[in-house]
């Protein structure tokens, strides 16, 4: 008899978009020996052509490509498909870093990076993708509490925590981007709109306020973290 055949799970796929050769076949070396598929594209027409073909699970993203800049690629990208993006770039002003956030980037690493870094944050970016629907689950459970989209409330030690429609509003758009970085901008276009998108001192104040609803020590956030000068992240 013959034994029964496995089915074997087809190995991640990553495109590199970067105009560096020698940081293309680094990454392709590093990425390959972890067990990934790689693509790669020296400029920014040749990774829209690449994601098109490919439909990798990740991309790894320089800005300063030779052709297009890297923001024009995350918006091409996005004009399609949700794939995770993180940026790999040698800018390091936190206004690059907001405007890639804002433009759709899931992550944004600095050059020059360390590789066990980049694949933790590869590994991080793939498993919040391929989670599926994490973000249609009716419930996340944060450990300190739980928050029922469905129902639109926040439950700690088993009592119902009163929150404010914006309050609410926050804590579920970066709970359902949990362990992704959100943009200033982006939050609070995503909260009060476009025309406050410069309002920072907003978040500061409705993040201080929820951290002390929600925070077993509100001045050591577990769940609700400040990247200073980029976003938030909410992790479980």
């Amino acid at each position: 008899m013959k034994p029964a055949a496995t089915k074997t799970t087809p190995a991640t796929a990553v495109l590199v978009v970067d105009d560096d050769p020698q940081i293309l076949r680094a990454l392709r070396i590093n990425l390959t020996a972890h067990g990934y598929r790689v693509h790669t594209a020296d400029d920014g027409v040749a990774g829209l052509r690449a994601a098109v073909d490919h439909r990798p699970d990740a991309i790894v993203l320089d800005l300063g490509l030779p052709d297009l800049d890297g923001n024009d690629v995350i918006k091409g990208v996005r004009s399609w498909s949700t794939v995770p993006i993180i940026v790999l770039s040698a800018r390091t002003d936190s206004i690059d870093k907001v405007q890639a956030l804002d433009t759709g980037a899931d992550d944004y690493v600095t050059k020059p990076f360390g590789m066990n870094e980049l694949l933790a944050r590869l590994r991080a970016a793939v498993r919040r993708s391929t989670a599926g629907a994490d973000a249609d689950e009716p419930i996340i459970d944060a450990g300190d509490f739980t928050i029922d989209f469905a129902a639109k409330r926040v439950v700690r030690d088993g009592i119902e925590v009163h929150l404010t429609p914006t309050e609410w509003n926050i804590i579920e758009t970066l709970a359902r981007n949990h362990g992704k970085l959100v943009g200033q901008r982006r939050l609070l276009r995503e909260v009060w709109g476009p025309a406050y998108r410069n309002e920072t001192n907003y978040l500061r104040v409705y993040l201080a306020q929820l951290r002390r609803k929600l925070e077993p020590v509100p001045s050591r956030p577990r769940h609700l973290i400040t990247e200073p000068g980029m976003g938030y992240r909410f992790e479980l």
